[in-house]
């Protein structure tokens, strides 16, 4: 695989559902760190507002196809931004998404993920049964969310991604942890 050079001050904050990465970004933002927000939930929330079938529970192939849409989009925002940008999720999770659920990964997908590279550090967070629970977006058991932190664990270390994983601690040690290492390779 032949990959793009990465933006080094695009970081990627990925893993499982109810793992505190929402949480950790609003903390991450209110610190004054530009992020671009997740684009599953945004889908979802736009989807059942209009009443679309770009689900994942109903047609997971157009739901992946408008997270990678928005997953571009969001990247090509984040290279106008200076300092560091924080990414809840990336172009790799929609290839993690499709692969937990048994899903062809189409070529244009694969492509993406090595023509649009962030930096090579990642961060993951891992599954966290005491802060987990499910919404009206969040519809997976906690067993699903510990299927999608090793699908995502999987896709990154594949496409050549230095994982970071996030201590199970407060927000704010999780804010500073993440501080401290996109200060140093700034």
């Amino acid at each position: 695989m032949i990959f793009s050079k990465p933006s080094f001050n695009m970081y990627i904050i990925t893993g499982g559902p109810g793992s505190g990465k929402s949480t950790l970004i609003n903390a991450l933002t209110e610190r004054g760190i530009q992020c671009m927000p997740e684009a599953g939930r945004a889908i979802i929330q736009d989807q059942q507002a209009i009443g679309g079938p770009a689900l994942p529970w109903v047609d997971p192939g157009s739901f992946a196809e408008l997270m990678l849409s928005w997953d571009i989009r969001s990247y090509r925002e984040g290279l106008k931004l200076q300092g560091p940008v924080i990414f809840d999720r990336g172009i790799p999770d929609v290839m993690g998404y499709l692969r937990l659920n048994s899903l062809p990964v189409p070529p244009h997908i694969e492509k993406a993920t090595q023509v649009f590279r962030y930096h090579p550090q990642i961060f993951i967070a891992p599954p966290w049964q005491e802060i987990f629970a499910q919404d009206n977006e969040r519809k997976q058991s906690f067993e699903e969310a510990i299927a999608t932190y090793h699908a995502m664990v999987k896709v990154y270390s594949g496409l050549n991604y230095e994982i970071c994983y996030l201590p199970l601690s407060s927000v704010e040690e999780r804010v500073e942890f993440i501080m401290q290492r996109i200060i140093s390779s700034s």
